[in-house]
């Protein structure tokens, strides 16, 4: 991997596998900095040489790796593990489904100091102080409890955005939140057999076209209580354009109403 990405060109000393290893250590050892990353490699300088290295490495010159050296290195490393040891991660909450594989996609955004990212960030309401952030977008694979991708982006874009970078197999099942609501990019995984499951937003515009079932719920009891196949409308190259989805509403245990959409 070294050799194909040749990521050890610029580095006498601070060689791939260092690097990987101090930030593993980092990782593993629950470090909240660099600097507490380095002092426990220190303290086991005696250890080090199980690891294949010869001395702990300097948080300068980890610096200037992490901020010089490309992470398609790591990248690589990352999916070829999964890959090798994909019959040790999998689980079986996906047993009985009809699905070839779920996904689960969400994001979580990250605050920096506003000098480091200038910009990027989200405008605050009631005028608060403009901070620099950045947003982790993922696809995790719910079997495996792994991310199968990753994207980093300003904080600022908007999460549907990110639905358009996902390539998944048909019949897949993929999860997320009414954030990601984007009409167009539903309309094509219907057609391509790309399922999906997300809330409705609550101002959402559709027509019911059929309710196929409704019913009154005991007390005290979760389920469905009704079924609707309902019109989407999007625009797409500045013409109108119509699709189906079927439309559920759930009530759980603790009386909360859900109001889902997904894959006719």
């Amino acid at each position: 991997m070294v050799k194909e990405k040749n990521s050890d060109y610029y580095y006498k000393a601070f060689k791939s596998w260092t690097h990987l290893t101090t930030m593993l250590f980092g990782l593993l050892s629950r470090c909240d900095s660099m600097g507490e990353t380095y002092e426990g490699l220190r303290a086991m300088s005696g250890k080090l040489n199980h690891l294949g290295l010869d001395k702990a490495p300097a948080k300068s010159t980890v610096g200037d790796g992490l901020r010089n050296r490309d992470s398609s290195f790591f990248e690589t490393v990352y999916y070829s593990l999964t890959k090798q040891y994909s019959s040790f991660l999998s689980d079986s909450p996906t047993l009985g489904l009809t699905v070839k594989e779920l996904f689960i996609v969400d994001s979580t955004t990250i605050r920096l100091f506003s000098d480091i990212l200038k910009g990027v960030g989200r405008n605050p309401k009631n005028d608060g102080k403009k901070k620099g952030e950045f947003k982790v977008h993922m696809l995790i694979d719910a079997v495996q409890s792994v991310a199968k991708f990753v994207k980093i982006t300003e904080a600022k874009m908007h999460d549907k955005n990110f639905l358009k970078d996902i390539q998944v197999p048909p019949f897949s099942m993929l999860v997320f939140d009414k954030a990601y609501n984007y009409y167009k990019q539903f309309a094509q995984w219907t057609a391509g057999d790309i399922y999906f499951v997300t809330r409705q937003k609550n101002n959402a515009l559709y027509e019911i076209e059929k309710t196929v079932m409704e019913k009154e719920l005991e007390k005290d009891k979760a389920g469905v209580s009704k079924e609707e196949i309902i019109t989407i409308a999007y625009k797409e190259d500045k013409q109108e354009k119509k699709f189906h989805l079927r439309r559920i509403h759930y009530r759980d245990e603790k009386n909360r109403q859900y109001v889902c959409i997904h894959l006719q």
